[in-house]
């Protein structure tokens, strides 16, 4: 037990539960003079440091403070109803605006009674994209049916 007591005291970093965070001790003296130095910081043992701070998560695991106030490796939880909304959303707009892009040469082609073909049929399939994502029902995330990609 000595042992163990020996490398907490000597520790070069304490870890706060409150923050999730750890803190060297070398800069304590920065922290403290920022007011930032976590009052409920606990002594952690190199080796602690390493496993939480410097090595990546086991696979679907984060960080978070233990019952006992160490680190701990808890479960990532599912995303919310809003930030799959979110996640949507911000997929419709990009994917938006590839079909304006794509549709706004052709169109101009059309306009101006100087498109092929091939372009013809290429606006008409971009067109029926950009509809079919408008009528997506993002509420429903993340069982959406995305449109078809046209080319």
């Amino acid at each position: 037990m000595s042992n163990y007591y020996s490398a907490i005291t000597s520790s070069l970093y304490v870890y706060s539960p409150l923050t999730n965070g750890f803190y060297p001790r070398e800069l304590r003296e920065v922290y403290d003079d920022a007011g930032s130095w976590p009052d409920d910081g606990i002594a952690v043992s190199d080796v602690v440091y390493r496993e939480y701070q410097t090595l990546p998560p086991p696979e679907g695991k984060m960080r978070v403070a233990g019952t006992d106030g160490l680190p701990a490796w808890a479960d990532i939880p599912a995303p919310s109803v809003a930030e799959l909304k979110a996640e949507a959303t911000a997929t419709l707009s990009a994917l938006m605006a590839k079909a304006n892009a794509a549709i706004a040469p052709l169109q101009d082609a059309v306009d101006i009674d100087d498109a092929t073909e091939a372009e013809r049929a290429s606006l008409t399939a971009w067109k029926k994209y950009r509809i079919a994502l408008n009528r997506l029902d993002l509420s429903a995330a993340p069982d959406i049916a995305w449109p078809a990609y046209p080319f």
